[in-house]
């Protein structure tokens, strides 16, 4: 393993290994022993007590954290001609339908964070499915991102409140952002607490044993600081 920079160490340094943090003191410490000088994202990445192998245990939804991602999220919608009016009345960045498929598909374009669609351009959307996929930018039902005409300005609303979609990996971990070390305190509980609640009302129906095993948030360049379970509700 590499070493690490004298910056991280001395963060890690600040942070008891022995301690399981409340959420208030994690969310007041990351902030505090952010190494970089950058405004360094915060995630939050959970193990979980599930096989990700088993169709029945699989976790996934979306959070929408009350303060945001710190970071303008490009929207686009594809849609036919009432689906694109109303994505342009309610701020989508980009909307069309054809003419949006052929630019992602002969372009490879894809400057945009979240991609909405009705269900009629689904089947046309679907061909899209190598470039957007590896990019987690396919709409889908699950997350969200499929939805009638007449919700399109939610999903648009959603997207820009702080719309995380979170996902078992392969590994049984689940990686989220939930804000910015700029954040203040009470802003990166609050995310924080919501996307927790999230995943905690995801718990597959049945399933014995621990349901999280542990939980810890890191800033871009710092430490993880693991959280107490107990006080979150995780199992």
């Amino acid at each position: 393993m590499a070493k690490r920079g004298k910056a991280y160490q001395q963060a890690a340094a600040q942070v008891d290994r022995t301690t399981a943090y409340s959420v208030a003191e994690a969310s007041a410490l990351v902030k505090k022993i952010a190494p970089a000088k950058f405004d360094e994202t915060i995630e939050c990445h959970l193990r979980m007590g599930v096989d990700p192998r088993n169709a029945q245990q699989q976790v996934r939804g979306v959070a929408l954290l009350p303060a945001g991602l710190g970071k303008k999220v490009r929207v686009l919608v594809f849609a036919q001609a009432e689906g694109q009016k109303i994505a342009k009345e309610t701020g989508a960045d980009y909307y069309g339908g054809d003419e949006l498929i052929e630019k992602i598909t002969s372009e490879q374009w894809t400057d945009f964070d979240v991609a909405i669609a009705t269900p009629d351009m689904m089947g046309k959307v679907g061909k899209l499915g190598k470039i957007l996929g590896r990019k987690g930018l396919m709409p889908n039902p699950k997350s969200g991102t499929v939805v009638a005409v007449a919700d399109i300005g939610r999903a648009v609303g959603d997207a820009r409140k702080g719309r995380v979609e979170y996902k078992l990996d392969r590994t049984a971990i689940i990686h989220c952002p939930i804000g910015k070390v700029s954040f203040t305190e009470e802003q990166i509980v609050e995310n924080l607490s919501t996307l927790l609640e999230a995943i905690i009302r995801s718990k597959p129906t049945g399933l014995k044993g621990a349901y999280v095993k542990s939980v810890s948030i890191s800033s871009t360049m710092g430490p993880g600081i693991y959280l107490d379970l107990k006080q979150i509700g995780a199992n």
